[in-house]
């Protein structure tokens, strides 16, 4: 199959992970029922954004791959629906945890990406919970095209894609979970959003960001030592053509699902056509 289309879904987040499992899955079969046959869903969406914090009960949370309550009911979707699933978790992996991606096809694990990049900010706090990844980058040869994933932090290196894109990805996806910047001060998303076109760009491939929306508060208590903070979720989820250009952006602070549709046949024959591979010289880049 040469023309696919691919979904890139936006939602918030409660406390309760039963209620977030049961909206992905809702906006997943949103996605399938428009025709989308990968749809990306963001960053550890299970739960509210638990990094502001450093609780060590918080470890209780990761679990491995095959008892994960999403992993489980969105592999029987999956199977259903006949899509491609890049499923977000905290996974432990005996006494290692990691921020993993866990690749669904129709139903079928195909394997794992666990997170390169561990970002150490204040209330992104990832080095406390994850390990960084030992997979190395991965693309996954799908039912409907070689898809490559990043997680986050993951797609601020041009390391990340230029990798996935010589590895021979049709399209690069990153969940995400990124908002305000209490410390810096400043607005990310403009920044965040050119970084990853950049890749785009660079790399002739299409990229989509699926980024969750919403304030996501932190009251203190005597298991975080008093620590209160907040984060606000800036949405903003695209979807680049292979020209970097943003042809499908969601807003700021509302459920969406975006959707575009690829032909990855021409694409190849494009990155061909440009020769940005072929002149490469990793001997001059050390």
């Amino acid at each position: 199959m040469s023309e696919v289309k691919v979904a890139a879904v936006q939602m918030s987040m409660t406390r309760v992970v039963s209620e977030n499992i049961e909206k992905a899955e809702r906006l997943v079969r949103e996605a399938a029922g428009e025709g989308a046959k990968i749809i990306l869903l963001p960053e550890l969406f299970e739960r509210q954004y638990f990094c502001q914090e450093r609780r060590y009960d918080y470890y209780e949370y990761a679990k491995p791959v095959e008892d994960n309550d999403a992993v489980k009911r969105l592999s029987e979707v999956s199977e259903e629906l006949s899509v491609v699933i890049p499923v977000s978790i905290y996974e432990r992996a005996g006494t290692v945890l990691y921020n993993t991606v866990v690749m669904l096809d129709c139903g079928k694990n195909l394997g794992i990406y666990r997170k390169t990049h561990i970002p150490d900010d204040h209330f992104y706090q990832e080095k406390f919970y994850f390990t960084p990844g030992d997979t190395g980058f991965k693309v996954f040869d799908t039912s409907y095209g070689k898809v490559g994933v990043g997680i986050c932090w993951d797609q601020w290196f041009p390391e990340t894609a230029r990798f996935l894109a010589l590895k021979g990805a049709d399209i690069i996806l990153y969940p995400t979970a990124i908002g305000s910047e209490p410390i810096l001060g400043g607005d990310s998303s403009g920044h965040w959003m050119r970084t990853m076109q950049g890749h785009s760009a660079a790399n002739i491939i299409p990229v989509a960001a699926a980024n969750r929306y919403g304030l996501e508060e932190v009251e203190p208590t005597e298991e975080n030592g008093g620590q209160k903070s907040a984060l606000n979720f800036y949405g903003t989820s695209f979807m680049t053509d292979e020209t970097g250009d943003v042809i499908k952006k969601a807003g700021r602070d509302s459920e969406e699902i975006l959707t575009a549709s690829y032909d990855f046949e021409l694409l190849r024959s494009k990155r061909l056509e440009w020769g940005i591979f072929r002149d490469r010289r990793p001997e001059m880049y050390k």
